[in-house]
């Protein structure tokens, strides 16, 4: 296997990993796929998050929303990929959908990645509403 065709398949690893922990409400662990500091663009406002704790803060929010919408799985769909060494920059395309198949959230974001010790990381998110 190539080091790209590796690259790939550790990053799409990563956003399986991300998308599970939405589906299991899981904070702690959608916090596990971000480096710190990070930084979070959504609604036109840039949050740094310094640490995890403030990062699962942010998402505990986020979560409360998806559970008052019945949000039951997270998809995503490649839409551009660029990696250059330890880090590389993605644009996924999220449907968010409730437990009958409805699409309750879609949006795209974009996502600077990092490879710190040879684990993928997220360090920074902009996202685009649909």
């Amino acid at each position: 296997m190539s080091v790209q065709d590796e690259t790939e398949l550790m990053l799409s690893e990563l956003f399986d990993s991300y998308a599970d922990a939405y589906e299991e409400y899981d904070s702690a662990l959608i916090a596990d796929c971000f480096a710190f500091p990070c930084v979070v663009w959504q609604l036109e406002e840039g949050h740094v998050f310094k640490d995890k704790a403030e990062l699962c803060e942010n998402i505990d929010a986020l979560l409360e929303v998806h559970r008052e919408h019945y949000v039951t799985s997270s998809i995503y769909e490649v839409v551009s990929s660029h990696i250059s060494g330890s880090t590389a920059s993605v644009s996924l395309d999220w449907q968010q959908e409730d437990d009958e198949g409805e699409v309750v959230f879609d949006f795209t974001c974009h996502y600077l990645l990092i490879n710190i010790e040879g684990a993928w990381k997220i360090a920074s998110i902009v996202n685009e509403p649909a």
